[in-house]
This record gives structure tokens, C-alpha cells and sequence, in this order.
């Protein structure tokens, strides 16, 4: 599951410098930015949170209990319900941005925005199909495959920068369209794309009225609220760039590009751990099996810890070398780099908190609360808003970084503190012991990662492509041998245990 999140998070990044070299960080990329945002939120709150989160426990419950004819109506029966509920909320939205564009007066950087916007709009229900499918292949035991679908997403959406951008216009204003029609065939084809797996597992689609499906009506109940619950920072970078993209036309595609540097890691560890801890946190709720359920998440939140902290103290000593090597080429300058890595810098201490909060959330879902991590969210999104409201102004796309990192840790304590209550005890020593160890080890490998760029930059600079990629991997590597080293040395179970599986692997290779 890493091995393809992986995959699709360098092609996410290979997506993003293209869109930088193409278009920059300017008020064209900020509307194309905020325009995509709006149907993207579908995907990070479906694709990796509330749909699969209330659907993957009930499709594993009538497979179990009911058989497999019945598991499938049932997921037929939800399909039916997704096309008929998104197709109307797409319809409704791509008329009243019509309506609005007809009638309304705006300046040219949001009637730019809105076309997009309306363009785009029907990606929503394209990633909505593609949570359904992807939550029932992982059901049914499948990961790599399904999460391999958004390497066919990022391979469509670069293909229309090189190949179709260019031939839209003359002016950024116009090419900027190619984007938009990438990201509807982008969307089409990573729906689709799981479609011969679950045929193979004997799946075959046909209409189940949707209106009164008891299966329809629980995973519209439990999914609602959770979509709040699990994906709060994700509504949060929506609504804030909301507001932003009117304080300063290039607030919106600065912070954009710093939030993807964070998706790497984040993605890679934190949401596919995640999407796999699901069925088996799910699984043992049911068994009542709570003694193994603290267990795996115990583990499941070390490993986190241990994967998440070297990203985040990396991220933070070079953040300046890592977007200078990323992005500046093309219309993106020095500049936008300097802005971006004070970015990067303001959101790398949340990382980990970031991450916890997506597995602390499907803690919950496999206990059946969904109400608790909805109404912990929402007070943190409501605080979020106040810290950006307060600091997007004089630190703009910096301020941003903090207001997320401030409102993600909150959510963490809050989901910790409910948790506890909930279990009576969480068992998460191993946790704890191994923050007090990583986190001097995390401050140390930083520092010397700092350092060496440092150096690297005093005595060979970063004038050519090769001496900008040393600056980044060469410290970022020695610091990476340094974490880790130190980390077996203090006995750390997680590094020994990620150790051992890695030499397990090599030997069988």
C-alpha cells in the first residue's frame, strides 16, 4: 500500500512541478488552484476518508453475515445513490455558477476562477464513483491495484500540460483550460481503472433504487458527519484559501505547493496506514477483541511516529533547498521559493499531527462513533478559521501554515482525550516512550541536516540542477542514516521491527 501511494505521491510531485513551470504562482495559477480545489475536496473526503470509512465496515458485515449476493446489491444499491445524489449536486452547481457568471460583475481573476470552477465541477462525481470502488476492492483484500489508480490519475493530468495546454491559445488565460479538461479525463479514468479487479472478485453493476436501501440510509448517516471528521484539513486548506484568494492573488498557489511538499510523506505514510488499519481496527471492534484493537493501533500510531517525525524535521531544515530543486524552473522564480519554503517550514511541525489525526479518526469509525470525531473537528475547523483570519493578512501563505499546524494539534489532544474515555485506557505507552526518544533524535538529525546544506551551499552553491539535487539528498540522507542509527541504538521497537522487515525483504530478493 506505501509501495503505490508512493508512486502516486512522486507522480503527484512531478504533476506539480510541471503545473509550476507552466504556470507559476501567480493569480492564473491561485484561480486554477481554488477552482480544482473545490471538486478535489471530494477526493481527499472520499477517496481517503468518510465514503470508504462508513461503507468499508458495512460491505465487510453483509459479506461475513449475509453472503455475497447481498454484499454486492448492497454496494450496487450505494453506487446508484452516489450517481443520482452527485450528478444533481453537480448539475445544481454548474448552474448557479452559470446563473452568476450571467448576471454578476466580477473581476477578471474570479470570472476566471468560476469558469474553471465550472468546468471542473464534474470531476466530483468521477472521484465519488472511484471511493466507492476503491472501498470495495480493499474489502475484498486488494490495495496495491486500487491505489494505483491515482498514478493513472497524475499520468493523464501531466499529459494535458505537455501535450494539450499548448495548443488552447496563445495567452496563460487560455492554455490554462488544457488543465481543466485533464482533470475531468484524469477523473474518468481512475474511476475506471478499478473496474477489472472487482470484476474479477465477481462484481457486475446494475441500478438499485437508492431512496429507501437500508444499507443507503446507514452509510449516508455515518458518512456525513464523518466527512467533517476524518478530513479537517482538508476542509480547512479549502476554506481558507477561500478567503485568501481575495487578500492576495498569490497567496492561494504559494500555499498550494507547500501543502503538496507535505502530502508526500503524509500520504505515503499516514493515509495509507491508515486505509489499511480500517478493516483491521473494524474487524477486531466487532470481535470485541479491545485488549488486540489498542495493540494495533499502539503499533500502528509507532510506526507513524517513527516515519513521520525524520519527514518533518527534514522538511523543516531544508525546506529551502527542497522547493529550490522541486519547483523553480520555468515562471516559477526565486521568489515564489522563498515564499513556498516559509510555507513548508510553518506547516512541517503538524505533519505528524496531521497524520494521527486520520488514524485516531478511523479509531473511531471502527467503533462505530462517528459523532465524536465530527464534533471534535468542527471546533477545531471554527478555531482554524480565527487563526487564519488573524495571521493570513501580515504572514500571508506563512500564516496559513501556522493557523493548520495550531488547529491539526488541538484536534489531536481532543481526539486522544476522547479516546481515552472511550476505551477507559488506550494503551499507547509504546507511543509515548517512543516520542521522548524520537523527537531529541528528529532535533538532532535536522540540526545536521542544516548544517551540511549549510555547507554544501557555501563551498559548491546551487547554480546547476546536480549541485541543487546534493544540497537536498546529501544532508537529507546523512540525516536520515543519523535517525535512524540513533534510533536502534536507543532500542526504539518500531525502527528495529521496520529494520527486520526490510532485511527480511532484501533476502528474498
Amino acid at each position: 500500500m506505501a509501495a503505490a501511494t508512493l508512486t502516486s505521491r512522486v507522480l503527484g510531485m512531478v504533476r506539480e512541478i510541471v503545473y509550476a513551470a507552466f504556470m507559476g504562482n501567480g493569480a492564473v495559477a491561485s484561480a486554477f488552484v481554488l477552482a480544482f480545489q473545490v471538486p478535489n475536496l471530494f477526493r481527499r473526503l472520499l477517496g481517503e476518508g468518510a465514503l470508504t470509512a462508513a461503507f468499508i465496515p458495512i460491505f465487510k458485515h453483509k459479506e461475513v453475515n449475509e453472503g455475497e449476493t447481498e454484499m454486492w446489491r448492497s454496494a450496487n444499491a450505494v453506487i446508484s445513490g452516489v450517481v443520482a445524489a452527485a450528478g444533481a449536486v453537480t448539475a445544481l452547481a454548474v448552474l448557479g455558477i452559470s446563473l452568476a457568471l450571467a448576471a454578476g460583475s466580477f473581476e477578471d481573476d474570479t470570472q476566471l476562477m468560476l469558469r474553471l470552477l465550472r468546468f471542473m465541477f464534474p470531476y466530483m462525481l468521477l472521484v465519488c464513483l472511484a471511493a466507492v470502488f476503491i472501498g470495495m476492492a480493499n474489502a475484498r483484500g486488494h490495495f496495491f491495484v486500487p491505489a494505483l489508480g491515482a498514478v493513472v490519475l497524475n499520468l493523464v493530468m501531466i499529459a494535458s500540460v505537455l501535450f494539450l495546454a499548448p495548443h488552447m491559445g496563445r495567452r496563460l488565460e487560455e492554455q490554462i483550460f488544457g488543465l481543466a479538461i485533464g482533470v475531468l479525463v484524469a477523473g474518468l479514468a481512475q474511476a475506471f481503472f478499478q473496474l477489472p479487479s472487482l470484476s474479477r472478485e465477481g462484481y457486475r453493476y446494475e441500478w438499485v433504487s437508492p431512496w429507501r436501501d437500508p444499507t443507503v440510509r446507514e452509510v449516508v448517516q455515518k458518512m456525513l458527519p464523518g466527512s467533517i471528521g476524518v478530513a479537517a484539513f482538508q476542509i480547512n486548506v479549502l476554506v481558507t484559501q477561500c478567503f485568501s484568494f481575495w487578500f492576495g492573488k498569490s497567496i492561494v498557489a504559494t500555499f498550494n505547493y507547500s501543502v503538496r511538499l507535505m502530502e508526500l510523506p503524509q500520504g505515503m505514510f499516514g493515509i495509507s496506514l491508515a486505509t489499511y488499519l480500517l478493516p483491521t481496527l473494524a474487524g477486531l471492534a466487532a470481535a470485541k477483541k479491545l485488549p488486540e484493537f489498542r495493540q494495533t493501533l499502539s503499533q500502528g500510531l509507532s510506526y507513524l511516529t517513527f516515519a513521520n517525525l525524520i519527514a518533518a524535521a527534514v522538511a523543516l531544515a531544508l525546506s529551502v533547498p527542497i522547493v529550490r530543486l522541486i519547483f523553480e524552473h520555468g515562471k516559477f522564480g526565486p521568489d515564489a521559493t522563498q515564499r513556498v519554503a516559509l510555507s513548508l517550514a510553518c506547516l512541517a511541525p503538524g505533519l505528524l499531527m496531521f497524520s494521527m489525526n486520520n488514524i485516531l479518526a478511523r479509531a473511531f469509525y471502527a467503533l462505530n462513533d462517528i459523532k465524536t470525531p465530527m464534533k471534535i473537528s468542527i471546533l477545531c475547523l471554527g478555531l482554524n478559521l480565527v487563526f487564519a483570519l488573524w495571521l493570513v493578512r501580515p504572514y500571508r501563505e506563512a500564516g496559513l501554515g501556522v493557523a493548520n499546524t495550531l488547529s491539526a494539534s488541538l484536534n489531536l489532544g481532543l481526539l486522544v482525550y476522547a479516546l481515552r474515555r472511550k476505551l477507559s485506557r488506550l494503551g499507547l505507552e509504546e507511543v509515548v516512550h517512543t516520542l521522548l526518544v524520537l523527537v531529541p533524535d528528529a532535533v538532532l538529525a535536522g540540526v545536521v541536516a542544516a548544517a551540511l546544506a549549510w555547507l554544501w551551499d557555501r563551498q559548491l552553491g546551487h547554480a546547476t540542477l546536480l549541485r541543487q539535487g546534493g544540497m537536498v539528498f546529501v544532508p537529507g540522507g546523512v540525516a536520515v542514516v543519523v535517525y535512524w542509527l540513533v534510533a536502534l541504538w536507543l532500542k526504539v521497537p518500531a525502527a528495529r521491527e521496520v529494520t527486520d522487515l526490510a532485511l527480511q525483504r532484501f533476502r528474498r530478493v
